[in-house]
């Protein structure tokens, strides 16, 4: 059911039939840029594993016109930029289509996602769904059954101010309960569709150590990758993905262990039990290495 009441609204495009959703290829840091300052979209890129070039909050409300002309304007390579959309309740949606639809972008992040009506409209798109409201965050698991939803994000601010809320954080830094709730319901509504979860954008670009510590929270559940608004941030985030040495030498050996023993069940490694589980976070620890090794070399092109 859409969380606004009846039915769910479901394309022609998906009913009935069984899609695989579009693999999630950017990762772990992801820069936000503003769409109407083309001078920094390739500085972004550079930065970055992707950047967002973003048409919503980073845009003012007279400015938009030009920022999705901008868009048009100053190509640069799509296989690493994310288009933040305005929301489908706006009048303005339509107009980033349009625009959108003269550029060779075709992976946009739609703005507060409320349910699966707010995605017909992006039928021929890959889509991040970003559930920043009350609204969102509750229709996440019908959100990430649609096809062509690569990828659910959260976002802390926009989802308290649609409580009736002023702060996300507790005064020591923080989420308050309400907003790690939403954080989790995202993250388990991804993995249960097999979609990725792009952890929330940190604001107080003085507090490295706390973003590292979310980072790091974030790659140890399971998340994707994290939001950046700051350059300065990326570094950070991509470190923290990055297993450690110690970390990854024992994932290495024991997936090399399991696959020359052929084991598939319960063994001993090391004084320690494995199972199907904790291979399977082996196998998570190796591709976030690979991930960091592919990201260090996407920077130096």
């Amino acid at each position: 059911m859409d969380p606004r009441g009846g039915r769910t609204p479901v394309s022609r495009r998906w009913r009935g039939e069984r899609m695989t959703h579009p693999p999630f290829r950017f990762g772990p840091a992801l820069l936000f840029c503003p769409a109407d300052r083309p001078d920094r979209y390739a500085k972004a890129a550079e930065r970055a594993d992707a950047v967002i070039l973003d048409l919503e909050d980073a845009v003012a409300e007279s400015a938009k016109p030009a920022a999705r002309e901008s868009l048009v304007a100053n190509p640069i390579d799509p296989a690493r930029v994310v288009v933040r959309l305005n929301p489908a309740s706006t009048p303005h949606l339509a107009d980033d289509l349009a625009a959108l639809r003269r550029t060779a972008y075709r992976t946009v992040m739609l703005a507060k996602c409320e349910g699966t009506a707010d995605l017909v409209a992006l039928e021929d798109f890959e889509v991040i769904a970003l559930c920043e409201t009350a609204r969102g965050v509750l229709a996440a698991p019908d959100i990430a059954s649609v096809p062509i939803v690569s990828a659910l994000m959260w976002g802390a601010e926009d989802l308290v101010a649609s409580l009736g809320g002023g702060s996300s954080r507790t005064a020591d830094g923080r989420y308050r309960d309400v907003a790690r709730h939403a954080r989790s319901q995202v993250l388990l509504s991804a993995g249960a569709h097999g979609v990725a979860a792009i952890d929330a954008v940190h604001l107080d670009l003085a507090d490295g150590d706390g973003l590292r510590a979310e980072a790091e929270d974030a790659a140890a559940l399971g998340f994707a990758a994290t939001a950046c608004v700051h350059p300065g941030q990326v570094e950070i985030v991509r470190s923290a993905y990055a297993p450690g040495p110690e970390r990854l030498e024992w994932a290495q050996s024991l997936l090399a262990e399991a696959a020359v023993r052929e084991l598939d069940g319960v063994f001993a490694f090391r004084g320690q039990m494995v199972d199907a589980p904790l291979l399977r976070q082996a196998e998570s620890v190796v591709r976030r290495a690979h991930a960091r090794g592919s990201s260090e070399k996407g920077t130096e092109r």
